[in-house]
């Protein structure tokens, strides 16, 4: 099997399946399907052409007549993620509102998929069909907004890296414990007297409000969103 530098082609390039042999006994999108299953189970390392085949209860020599290699596995599973996102809005209303509810979808499919960040940080840009159909909703969306067309794509790019953020720091929260506990700690720290800029901060902005997992998310692309396009803030 070929390196996937050297791949001549997207496993989308290809049909699904060879006209030659016995019929087929599943589809990519079962097979994905049950990768994307393993990998929310056990993470991303469990996934192998070897597990997946015995959670398909089949050999592994016969996958490769649907997907060449793990690579390619990996590739559809991240496309199938773009997948879940609801593209159906019409677009042409207010753009930042709907560019701001197509990043809360994204986020919200990196706190279901957890390992969906790490596969993007390792397989670089591949851009399946349903990736390109986000891609292009995010620059419909972004039509009537101010700009140029580069620098829309790079506010697109910061979506979706805001997105990766505030899943892991979601991930990370809830991994290690009450978060009104880490806020007093810092306070307390502040409190000593050798960080006067930081009780300076702290005492400034009062009490935190109660969390709210999108808020902040929201604040942060509403006004960055504007300033990248060249708008300022709203």
């Amino acid at each position: 099997m070929a390196d996937r530098e050297t791949r001549p082609a997207t496993v989308w390039s290809r049909p699904e399946r060879g006209a030659r042999g016995p019929a087929p006994e599943r589809s990519r999108t079962q097979i994905t399907a049950a990768a994307l299953a393993l990998a929310d189970a056990e993470g991303l390392a469990a996934v192998s052409m070897r597990a997946l085949a015995q959670r398909l209860g089949t050999g592994p020599a016969s996958l490769y007549r649907y997907v060449g290699s793990r690579d390619e596995l990996l590739d559809l599973m991240a496309d199938a993620v773009a997948g879940e996102l609801d593209l159906s809005g019409a677009t042409g209303g207010d753009w930042l509102d709907d560019l701001v509810g197509l990043a809360l979808q994204s986020r919200d499919a990196h706190v279901r998929h957890p390992w969906l960040a790490d596969l993007n940080d390792r397989r670089g840009e591949v851009l399946g069909p349903h990736a390109i159909d986000y891609l292009d909703h995010a620059l419909g969306i972004l039509v009537p907004a101010p700009g140029t067309a580069g620098q829309k794509l790079e506010a697109i790019g910061l979506l979706g890296g805001l997105a990766v953020l505030f899943a892991r720091r979601e991930a990370a929260a809830t991994a290690t414990g009450d978060p009104a506990a880490r806020a007093a700690h810092l306070a307390a720290v502040a409190a000593e007297g050798r960080h006067p800029h930081l009780l300076a901060a702290l005492t400034a902005a009062g009490a935190p409000p109660p969390a709210d997992r999108d808020a902040l998310f929201v604040r942060l692309l509403r006004r960055l969103l504007p300033a990248m396009l060249g708008q300022g803030e709203p």
